[in-house]
């Protein structure tokens, strides 16, 4: 008996430091060491890195200042944080034993009646206090797994909240490059109908004079009717843009017009980046340690499953006192009463087996999503390196051909001027000239989106009001 004694405590000492199912372990996966068009050096942090700022836009600047913490699906996500923590905090409360209190007062009387009137009424009253304590042993680890999910939720939450962030980064950013495109498609577009416009006086002018013939006026006329149909899609396009930025920043959607409508130029990046190595993508990105953190709970959730197919034991309590009163007796009683209970889990039909292996195929999808993740932000990097590199050529060789298509244009009219060339020659120069800006235009909001792409396919920049609170 002695000996009983004395190994139970530490059997139950042995079964409580028992924590079953898998440990989560970082998962791993095959990348190259340099993606194809970048170097082999890593770029270390660059979550602090503002790179919008290289467009050295003000307003621009602003707009990223004010909206990071008004963006509604930002704040979303924050409240999302809030629920995972609240999530982790009930897991942990689970571990720890629970006990809840209990007051009650209660008045009763008696009056008789008929042949029982001779006797006096009688009034009870009754005080009750009681105390109950519940702990269930957590023999097998059921309760630090719970904790361990909840843990991983919470981080995967938190590292959510920096997707938020960084797509709030690309989507405002990239709606301010489009605004300003279309800006200066419109500035264009009215700079050519005022050429065209000069060059239909011109040729009414010669046809008066015997020098031009009707075809030559109504060629021309069609040319400022075409560009004239052109402004109303650029005007609309511009106050979606508008309108976009707007509501990216928490504001209603026509708050930001009457700045915008005062115009910029286009943005274009001041400095150049480096994209790293494939495997800076890991520590940098926010959504592949989103799901590594949402595998670290599914693995843990295995251990949680498994914890239910073994003996779980609890102990229990209770301790009452009670207070009775009447009009010739009074007294009170205090019961307790405290010993555990032993739950096996004896048959059940294979639900608790079935659970596990649930647990397990949700931990593997987990990993195939993380692998996913991580591939396929490899694949933007890769993406965003080849059309950076290429955009910047492009839009060289359009500056240089809007460069001789203006020259030719002035060569051309004043030829026409002179009698020595026929309209179409200008007509041809003029086209020449508006759908070489509009291409040069269109380039140069290519090669800012491509900067915007490849700072957010590196991870870059969501996390800068940390580096701007540090240094305060």
């Amino acid at each position: 008996m002695p000996s009983i004694r004395v190994a139970a405590p530490l059997l139950m000492l042995l079964l409580s430091g028992c924590v079953v199912g898998p440990d989560h372990e970082t998962p791993a996966t095959a990348l190259p060491v340099k993606f194809s068009e970048g170097s082999t050096k890593s770029v270390g942090e660059v979550t602090l890195a503002p790179w919008w700022t290289a467009f050295n836009d003000r307003r621009l600047n602003g707009y990223v200042d004010r909206g990071i913490d008004q963006n509604l699906s930002v704040l979303q996500a924050l409240e999302r944080i809030n629920a995972a923590q609240a999530s982790f905090d009930a897991a942990d409360a689970g571990a720890f034993p629970q006990l809840n209190g209990s007051l009650s007062q209660t008045t009763s009387e008696q009056t008789g009646r008929g042949s029982l009137s001779s006797r006096s009424d009688d009034t009870t009253s009754t005080s009750t206090a009681a105390l109950n304590a519940s702990w269930i042993l957590d023999l097998f680890g059921q309760y630090r797994r719970s904790k361990e999910s909840a843990k991983a939720s919470l981080d995967a939450a938190y590292a959510s909240a920096d997707v938020a962030k960084l797509t709030f980064l690309s989507n405002v950013v990239t709606a301010y490059i489009d605004a300003r495109y279309f800006q200066e498609r419109l500035a264009i577009a009215r700079k050519n109908l005022a050429s065209r416009r000069e060059t239909l006086e011109l040729t009414r002018l010669q046809l008066e004079a015997g020098a031009a013939s009707r075809l030559d006026v109504v060629q021309s006329e069609g040319l400022v009717n075409s560009t004239l149909a052109e402004i109303p899609t650029l005007e609309t396009n511009f106050r979606r843009s508008a309108h976009r930025i707007a509501t990216l920043l928490g504001l209603p959607a026509s708050t930001l017009m009457a700045e915008l409508q005062k115009g910029a130029p286009q943005p274009i990046p001041r400095r150049s980046i480096s994209a790293g190595v494939p495997a800076d993508l890991i520590r940098n990105r926010p959504d592949i340690r989103a799901a590594e953190r949402r595998l670290a709970a599914a693995v843990a959730q295995i251990g949680v499953n498994e914890a239910q197919l073994y003996p779980s034991i609890s102990l229990s309590g209770n301790i009452s006192s009670s207070i009775i009163a009447t009009s010739a007796v009074s007294g009170g009683l205090t019961p307790w009463s405290f010993g555990p209970s032993l739950n096996l889990p004896i048959f059940n039909g294979g639900r608790l087996q079935a659970n596990v292996d649930i647990a397990e195929s949700s931990a593997r999808e987990q990993y195939l999503a993380w692998k996913q993740t991580v591939l396929g932000a490899v694949e933007e990097v890769e993406n965003a390196l080849a059309s950076v590199n290429r955009t910047r050529q492009t839009v060289n060789a359009l500056t240089a051909t809007v460069r001789s298509y203006e020259e030719a244009l002035s060569l051309s009219t004043a030829s026409y001027r002179d009698g020595a060339s026929s309209l179409l020659d200008v007509l041809d120069a003029q086209r020449n000239v508006s759908a070489a800006q509009a291409n040069l235009a269109q380039a140069v909001q290519q090669m800012a989106t491509d900067y915007v792409n490849l700072n957010v396919a590196i991870g870059g920049g969501y996390d800068f009001e940390a580096k701007t609170a540090r240094a305060m």
